[in-house]
């Protein structure tokens, strides 16, 4: 049942939520098209798994996947700052990059994380420890969002949105932007390198793949959830939160068309359309309804506002010629 597979969805959402808030980093605070999360959120995945797989704690292999995420970040801001490379084509040569090392990390395309043998932080093993995750993950986002909220309330973190906002006047006040650069890709991809890391305890292995699409997922989230919290309020953390909603609202919908049980062949296709519709409702609400808010509707009141503009031409016709 729909409802059933409800939980798992939400949990789902939660994870990669924490991996939208890291695109949202990029694509909003800094205004950088960040392609390295492809394969950061499984860097991250990878380092849990194996270290987990040796025996290593939970903690100690999420913290360890995340500082691995940061470094990611961290060759794309050289690429990016340090040699000139453009921004997309930086992350896109960090993603070819990730997917050499991955590969040499794991030794082999996938590795399974023992779920039940030892202790993970999060889990779908039964339908108590998917409700446990959740309040876990809820816990996480809690987390990070504060600290994401408290950050860019400092100088530091000011500087990095003045950054994304006007490289040159921020360049023009003193702002080291290249470094500020760095920092905010660091930042983004160690939450997605987390993201990975909890995902592979969910869903019990990495696999090389896992991380395919992420930033088609990202940025639907994002914009999903800019859509509505803006109305809302702009303050920062309740963006952060919007784009997490924005991420759980995505599973829900890809989660009813599993539900509709349609050839599972067709789950990617379905997943791009999805996404698509998400990223053009912001278009569609600017070109065509406030066109017809300008116009004033198709009611009433646009017809009666038709008729007064053809009264004043027709007024004015006269003025010139008396």
């Amino acid at each position: 049942m729909f409802w059933d597979a409800l939980p798992g969805a939400v949990a789902l959402g939660f994870i990669w939520g924490i991996m939208a808030i890291g695109v949202y980093i990029t694509y909003k605070v800094l205004d950088f098209a960040d392609l390295t999360v492809d394969g950061s959120i499984c860097t991250g995945g990878a380092v849990a798994a194996v270290l987990m797989a040796a025996g290593v704690n939970a903690w100690l292999a999420v913290l360890v996947a995340v500082i691995a995420g940061a470094l990611a970040g961290l060759i794309t801001g050289i690429f990016h700052t340090l040699m000139g490379i453009p921004a997309i084509l930086s992350g896109i040569l960090t993603q070819l990059i990730l997917w050499s090392v991955n590969l040499k990390i794991m030794g082999q395309s996938n590795t399974a994380v023992d779920t039940r043998g030892q202790y993970v932080i999060i889990s779908a093993t039964s339908a108590a420890d998917t409700a446990w995750s959740i309040l876990i993950l809820f816990a996480f986002i809690a987390v990070i969002v504060g600290l994401l909220y408290w950050f860019f309330g400092t100088e530091m973190g000011c500087g990095i949105r003045a950054t994304g906002n006007n490289p040159s006047m921020s360049r023009a006040q003193g702002i080291n932007v290249n470094l500020n650069k760095i920092i905010g890709l660091m930042i983004s991809n160690a939450l997605v390198a987390l993201a990975g890391a909890l995902l592979v305890q969910y869903q019990g292995f990495a696999d090389i793949n896992m991380g395919r699409g992420a930033i088609v997922i990202g940025l639907a989230a994002v914009i999903i959830g800019e859509a509505i919290v803006t109305r809302i309020s702009r303050n920062f953390a309740v963006q952060l939160v919007g784009v997490v909603i924005g991420s759980v609202i995505y599973y829900i919908v890809y989660q009813f068309v599993i539900w509709l049980n349609i050839d599972t062949e067709y789950l990617k296709m379905f997943a791009a359309i999805v996404v698509a519709i998400f990223l053009a409702v912001p278009y569609m609400k600017d070109k065509y309804f406030s066109n017809l808010k300008r116009r004033g509707g198709p009611s009433n009141g646009g017809t009666l506002r038709r008729k007064k503009d053809a009264q004043s031409a027709r007024s004015g016709e006269a003025d010139k010629n008396v």
